[in-house]
């Protein structure tokens, strides 16, 4: 399962860092090129739910292994985009079929793990995530100073196919699935069960607005970096997201804190975390702005560890449901605010960037705020 959201982030992120570079080359704005990420999310968040009742019909490890297959061939395609518009169409086409991974692994795990490890073993996925995103954007960054973009994509796409061999030949099979039903009115029934549910809604908006900050911020992060003062170089860049590692150990850590303390009295503390992170990089000294992205980072994978976690815990039977609609909030943030965010830029640079992700930090931090006084 951390080999499956390895290759789901590094594919569907990579990407991230070559924005700039994509809207030279095609001749086309921030806000357009951030497109290339917004559109894989995108597929990813309308295709989750279907994947979920899939994977409820038909298990969830041939749901994964065919979605991981296919998805990796397309991540190679990419590459040999004629223009723009079909990047974004594979790129789409990419995020719509991976969804079938993340759609049944939390009910996966749910399912196959004792219950006083699955706390352990979401936060080990969610660092797969992490780990993922941060080696495919650092690659994609690397190769594109040695080569071009379009080699770095297939790069990322061999990484894909390597990591889905991988996949089908490591993951055990299912033991506790039992087949349900995706008839229309099963699905209408359990949704309007979650969503009666005073915590799961909040959920779903922690997932839409802390992804979509987080986004947001990485998207153009490089379009800051690669003006003055600072002037970057790709690689330069792509190291940045080197701070994934950050994430990765954030995961595991809010796994331990809330088996401690409990998660609605961890995660709050965690979206101050994120705000505090994003305070410090509206400073100029380029140390000042590096350490408020790795702040902002650990706060987002530890909120996000626990949010999802939780999630599989107050649905129940209905966990893939449930799970699919949390990350369809939280792949639809990416998609939304990841974009709306290229207009905040253009207004007014990374100060107009930051207000706008500030905005959604404290809405988060609200939410978080209002699931701490749930019953647990």
């Amino acid at each position: 399962m951390f080999v499956g959201g390895f290759a789901t982030f590094a594919m569907v992120y990579g990407p991230q860092p070559l924005l700039p570079l994509l809207a030279d080359e095609f001749g086309i704005g921030a806000a357009s090129a951030s497109l290339t990420v917004s559109a894989a999310a995108a597929g990813l968040a309308l295709m989750l739910i279907p994947g979920s009742v899939l994977a409820d019909r038909i298990g969830r490890r041939q749901v994964m292994m065919v979605a991981l297959g296919i998805a990796a061939v397309l991540a190679c395609a990419t590459a040999i985009a004629p223009d723009f518009g079909s990047l974004l169409v594979l790129r789409t086409l990419l995020g719509a079929v991976i969804a079938g991974l993340p759609a049944a692994a939390m009910a996966y795990i749910g399912e196959e793990i004792a219950p006083n490890a699955q706390a352990r073993a979401m936060g080990l996925y969610i660092a797969g995530n992490a780990l993922g995103g941060m080696s495919g954007r650092f690659i994609a960054a690397l190769i594109t100073d040695w080569s071009s973009w379009r080699v770095a994509l297939a790069v990322i796409g061999v990484l894909g196919l390597a990591s889905a061999v991988l996949f089908w030949r490591r993951l055990p099979p299912s033991h506790h699935f039992q087949p349900r039903a995706a008839t229309p009115a099963r699905i209408l029934r359990d949704a309007l069960a979650i969503y009666r549910d005073p915590g799961l809604p909040a959920l779903f908006l922690v997932a839409f607005l802390a992804m979509g900050a987080f986004v947001g911020l990485y998207n153009f992060l490089g379009f800051r970096l690669l003006e003055a003062p600072y002037l970057l170089g790709q690689t330069a860049i792509g190291a940045i997201f080197l701070l994934y590692l950050v994430g990765t150990w954030a995961s595991t850590l809010s796994a331990r804190l809330a088996d401690r303390h409990g998660r609605h009295k961890v995660l709050w503390i965690m979206v101050v975390v994120m705000g505090l992170g994003l305070a410090l990089t509206l400073a100029r000294p380029l140390a000042l702005i590096i350490a408020g992205v790795g702040v902002f980072t650990f706060g987002f994978f530890a909120a996000h560890a626990l949010a999802s976690g939780w999630v599989g815990k107050r649905a129940g039977e209905r966990r893939a449901l449930g799970s699919a609609l949390y990350l369809s909030s939280y792949y639809l943030g990416a998609s939304v605010i990841g974009t709306v965010a290229g207009t905040a830029w253009g207004a007014g640079h990374w100060p107009g960037l930051a207000l706008l992700l500030g905005a959604c930090v404290l809405a988060t931090g609200a939410v978080a705020l209002y699931l701490r006084r749930l019953p647990t």
